[in-house]
C-alpha cells in the first residue's frame, strides 16, 4: 500500500495551479487527456471509476479520500480552480477513461448536440436503464465539459462515452447486428410501432435541428414519440422514453 503525498500550495501563481487552471478549457483537456470534478459527491464517482490523480482541498479541511496526493490549498486558490459557485471544498484531477474496444447491444448516438445540461442528464438516464455505451457526434459538447459531468451526476464515469464521427459508429452498431433508430417527425413512424430488440441504437439530435438528413438516410427507421399539444420534446426527456422502451429486461 502506497502513502499518501500531501503538500500544500498558497500562491495563485504556482505552476501547477495555472496548469490545471487551463483545463476549464477544452482544448488542454484533449491534449493532456486531464479533466477536474468539482464536489464530493463527483470525486467519489470518479473514485469508484479509479480515474482521480490528485485531490485538491481546503486547508483544515476534513474531507478524506483515499488518494495517492491530496493537495491543501487556500480559498483563494480554490476559487480559480473551480467552475460553479457551490462553494465546493474540493476538486479533483482526473485522467479520461479508457475508449471500449466495442460499443455493446444497446448505444445512444448523440448528433451534435451542444447543451452540456441535457448530454448530462442523456448520459445518467442511459446508465440507469442499462445502455452499454453513450457516442457523442464529432461537433457535440465536449464530454467533459464540467456541466456534462455534473448533470451525469458521475454516471459518465460508469459506462463508456466517447467522442467519435456518426457515421463509422453507425457502421459499427450496424456490423454488430444493431438496429438503427433515427428520431424525427418527417417519414417518421410511431415509437409504439417499433417491435422489441434487444440490440438497438438510438440517434437523438441537436436541440435546434434535429438528426442531419445524411444521418437518417443511414437508419432502419425513423421513430417519432406519441404526443399531444407539442410537436416535440426536450431531447433529453425523449431520451428518457426511448430509453424505457429498449431497456434491458
Amino acid at each position: 500500500m502506497t502513502m499518501m503525498k500531501t503538500y500544500e500550495i498558497n500562491s495563485l501563481t504556482n505552476e501547477k495551479i495555472k496548469s490545471w487552471t487551463k483545463l476549464h478549457q477544452s482544448k488542454y483537456r484533449r491534449e493532456t487527456g486531464l479533466f477536474l470534478a468539482e464536489g464530493e459527491h463527483l470525486i467519489q464517482e470518479a473514485l469508484k471509476a479509479g480515474l482521480v490523480e490528485t485531490l485538491i482541498v481546503l486547508k483544515e479541511s476534513p474531507i478524506e479520500f483515499d488518494v495517492d496526493v491530496r493537495v491543501e490549498v487556500t480559498p483563494e486558490v480554490l476559487h480559480k480552480l473551480c467552475q460553479t459557485e457551490s462553494n465546493s471544498e474540493c476538486i479533483a484531477v482526473c485522467r479520461m477513461w479508457d475508449q471500449p474496444e466495442s460499443l455493446g447491444g444497446r448505444v445512444l448516438l448523440l448528433d451534435q448536440i451542444q447543451d452540456p445540461g441535457n448530454v448530462g442528464t442523456i448520459i445518467r438516464t442511459a446508465h440507469s436503464f442499462s445502455f452499454d455505451s453513450v457516442v457523442l457526434s464529432e461537433n457535440s459538447v465536449d464530454l467533459t465539459n464540467e456541466k456534462v459531468l455534473r448533470a451525469s451526476q458521475g454516471a459518465i464515469f460508469h459506462l463508456p462515452v466517447l467522442q467519435r464521427e456518426m457515421k463509422p459508429a453507425i457502421e459499427e452498431c450496424r456490423k454488430n447486428g444493431l438496429m438503427i433508430l433515427g428520431t424525427g417527425l418527417k417519414h417518421s413512424v410511431p415509437l409504439s410501432t417499433i417491435p422489441d430488440r434487444d440490440k438497438v441504437a438510438i440517434i437523438l439530435g441537436n436541440e435546434g435541428q434535429g438528426v442531419r438528413s445524411e444521418i437518417l438516410h443511414l437508419c432502419d427507421a425513423v421513430v417519432k414519440i406519441e404526443i399531444n399539444g407539442f410537436e416535440s420534446l426536450n431531447v433529453a426527456v425523449a431520451c428518457g422514453i426511448l430509453c424505457y422502451r429498449f431497456r434491458k429486461p
